[in-house]
């Protein structure tokens, strides 16, 4: 594979992991939920879901969409949790790989191949998911830069969380492919210069295939 010089920014939530919507059977076995009681669908059936159509309208945030989904769920099994990563601890702590998206894994081993950057720019990595899963997580070594909101409290659509990215990766905006699922956080990275691919949760391989164009990986990857 010819090397380029390019850099792999990715969210975490949706792009690299499934999201929790797709996970509801595994989160209801391991809560010991009857099948079928989580019933919100997020992206997967937006009219059947009035909050993730208020977060994807703005009128609350993805942070607020989440804690009221962690409150619910926690309900259901008499715990009365405050942090989404209670939630996602209890849901997905003893086996964080299974939630890793496999064509993630694919195109990140070409793209290191290939020698790009890779960086992940998160605006909740850590408050969301404990340390201690992240640690777990074998491909995060292939990460050369891991900017967390939760730490620098700037969050991504605002500008100044792209700026910080690319001064600590010391590269152009415009060598960059930028890779997320909430399209305000992809506008928020063409206001930069940053090329991007609005990931789509539907269609994981398609988004992948499209980075991996952007970035100039000629061969093919199996995803």
């Amino acid at each position: 594979m010819v090397a380029v010089s390019k850099t792999l920014v990715l969210d975490f939530g949706g792009v690299i992991t499934k999201t929790l919507c797709e996970t509801h059977a595994a989160t209801e076995a391991v809560l010991g939920l009857p099948t079928g009681t989580l019933k919100w669908t997020g992206p997967f059936d937006p009219e059947t879901d009035p909050l993730w159509r208020a977060m994807q309208a703005d009128e609350i945030t993805e942070r607020d969409y989440w804690i009221t989904r962690t409150r619910e769920v926690g309900a259901l099994i008499g715990e009365n949790w405050t942090e989404m990563s209670q939630m996602l601890m209890a849901a997905r702590g003893d086996a964080p790989d299974a939630v890793i998206r496999p064509e993630f894994l694919a195109f990140l081993s070409a793209a290191r191949a290939a020698g790009c950057k890779t960086a992940i720019l998160s605006n909740e990595l850590d408050l969301f998911y404990d340390p201690a899963f992240r640690s777990r997580l074998a491909f995060m070594s292939e990460i050369d830069v891991t900017h967390d909101g939760t730490y620098t409290r700037v969050l991504k659509p605002d500008s100044k969380a792209y700026i910080a990215l690319l001064r600590e990766l010391e590269v152009a905006a415009e060598t960059c492919v930028f890779v997320d699922d909430q399209a305000r956080n992809i506008a928020g990275a063409q206001s930069v210069g940053m090329p991007t691919i609005h990931f789509d949760v539907m269609n994981p391989k398609g988004s992948f295939e499209a980075a991996a164009g952007l970035l100039g990986l000629t061969e093919r990857i199996p995803l």
